[in-house]
């Protein structure tokens, strides 16, 4: 459903359900704007932006549009660090796992088909979320036309850089221990070593060449010695990516002037278990959906419209009510 200029000023004020520290308030004047809203998702590899975006997508009427450069291709899933069915909990994602493996999937292949993504979310009056690592399909998507048509709101995840790097080598060694190695075995090519093309460049194939190679043919010392500096590859270019991507979001934030929300989730990475968990409720978790709902009621469109309503027939009161928090289990 869309809502014209003149049925905004023939039908009577909308409430605006404005989210601050899980209260919503009322206000009877809203100004009126036919700009569709995205929320886009930003961080470095690691830093929880699947979970995020699950989290804010099973507290609003959302789909995630994935945003990763090596996640868009089918296969490797443990390598690439795919959400699993489970993970995504129903919530409907778009070019994740749907390109060729072999195919040359450019930042324009990525502006076409996420633009088409978009619209399609948003003529169903959803929510279109943006995530994942990859900035420069991020800064193809964005451009002038796209702004023109689409209200952006940017969140960045971020952690400390130490932190970080300490939890991407525990992360690989659970992926090694999920079969990362079988499912490089499945892709690797004895006839050639050309790992610039496709899912191929995914880092954990080429930095397992060596050993695939050789792992038939030299003595279990040799063998383990030559798996070992493969991981040890593998978590060192990890980091090195982490670490690129986080000097680019800084620079896009500073170039391109995105008004960018910056969500440090780095005390939930220093902790375990429940006291993990509310540590990313309380600095990531609810700011970001207090970001979302301020955004979303900011201007009029058929999401929002959809929105106070959905969340209106819950009020209590006519004042303000607390809103029930969904808490995520994603990455």
């Amino acid at each position: 459903m869309r809502i014209s200029f003149s049925a905004c000023k023939q039908a009577p004020p909308q409430p605006l359900v404005n989210f601050r520290g899980g209260v919503v308030s009322m206000d009877p004047f809203m100004p009126w704007r036919r700009k569709d809203k995205v929320v886009i998702l930003m961080g470095a590899t690691g830093t929880g932006k699947s979970r995020l975006s699950i989290d804010l997508a099973t507290s609003f009427p959302a789909e995630i549009i994935n945003s990763d450069k090596i996640q868009v291709y089918e296969g490797l899933d443990i390598v690439t660090n795919k959400v699993t069915e489970e993970e995504c909990r129903g919530v409907p994602h778009h070019l994740l796992g749907m390109i060729r493996s072999d195919a040359d999937f450019t930042a324009n292949d990525f502006r076409h088909h996420a633009t088409i993504a978009v619209e399609s979310i948003v003529s169903r009056d959803r929510l279109p979320i943006i995530a994942g690592g990859s900035n420069s399909f991020i800064k193809a998507l964005v451009n002038d036309e796209f702004k023109s048509r689409y209200a952006c709101c940017f969140l960045w995840v971020d952690v400390s850089f130490p932190v970080l790097h300490s939890y991407v080598s525990d992360r690989v060694d659970k992926m090694i221990e999920s079969g990362l190695i079988d499912e490089v075995r499945q892709f690797f090519n004895p006839d050639s070593d050309d790992y610039t093309r496709g899912v191929r460049r995914a880092i954990g194939l080429p930095e397992m060449d060596e050993f695939l190679r050789a792992e038939a043919r030299v003595d279990d010392e040799t063998r383990d010695a030559l798996l070992e500096m493969a991981i040890y590859k593998i978590k060192g270019n990890t980091s090195l990516l982490a670490l690129k991507q986080l000097r680019n979001i800084r620079r896009l934030r500073k170039q391109m002037e995105w008004d960018m929300h910056r969500l440090d989730a780095t005390e939930a990475f220093l902790k375990s278990g429940s006291e993990s968990h509310e540590a990313w409720e309380r600095r990531v978790g609810r700011p970001s959906r207090g970001i979302v709902g301020n955004f979303l009621c900011e201007e009029d469109s058929a999401l929002s419209t959809s929105f106070i309503k959905m969340k209106a027939s819950s009020l209590v009161g006519a004042a303000a009510v607390s809103t029930a928090v969904v808490a995520g289990a994603g990455r």
